[in-house]
């Protein structure tokens, strides 16, 4: 909604407000003008329309998730590097449904940027790990695939890692992409 730029500004002017309202003897103002300030510094690191689309996206609701990422104008200047690596991992899984070779694009430019959880970033390589199976890159895709496992500490993904691991030594290229989409054979 706001450039990052204009947030910290509006921050920094709500919390010289808060100070000038403690001094006047208001505390409780100043506690609220405080709490306000700190939305707006929370949303300079997590952008407003990044979280809405996870929303969506948790949801199933692509076309809702694709309208709020589609409100940023231009991500490489009004996202900070961490908020574009996610902006860049929506798009992936988004994607991910229709076209595998635009989906390893944004998955990869995810990684490059960085992901702030271990857990997207090991569903990132995942993904990635499933779309060079299914494009004949085998030792890329247990490359990729031993990276996510090491990053999935909590075991969120192991049965998908599982089901990935058997079909590799089957040799059957994955029927589905790991996050609960379709993939496309080639």
């Amino acid at each position: 909604m706001f450039n990052k730029n204009i947030k910290i500004i509006l921050a920094i002017g709500i919390l010289s407000y808060s100070i000038y309202e403690f001094t006047e003897g208001y505390i409780g103002a100043g506690i609220m003008w405080i709490l306000l300030a700190s939305i707006f510094i929370f949303l300079y690191f997590k952008n407003e329309m990044i979280l809405l689309a996870f929303f969506q996206l948790r949801k199933q609701n692509f076309e809702g998730a694709n309208k709020w990422l589609g409100k940023i104008k231009n991500p490489t200047s009004s996202l900070t590097i961490k908020q574009q690596g996610y902006y860049n991992y929506i798009k992936g899984i988004m994607v991910s449904q229709t076209n595998m070779n635009e989906a390893e694009k944004f998955f990869k430019k995810a990684i490059s940027f960085g992901l702030s959880m271990d857990h997207d970033l090991a569903m990132a390589k995942l993904n990635l790990a499933g779309i060079a199976f299914s494009k004949r890159r085998k030792i890329e895709a247990q490359k990729l695939l031993s990276e996510a496992q090491k990053l999935d500490k909590r075991n969120m993904l192991a049965e998908q890692v599982k089901m990935m691991k058997a079909q590799m030594k089957k040799g059957q290229m994955p029927n589905q992409h790991f996050g609960g989409q379709k993939g496309q054979r080639r």
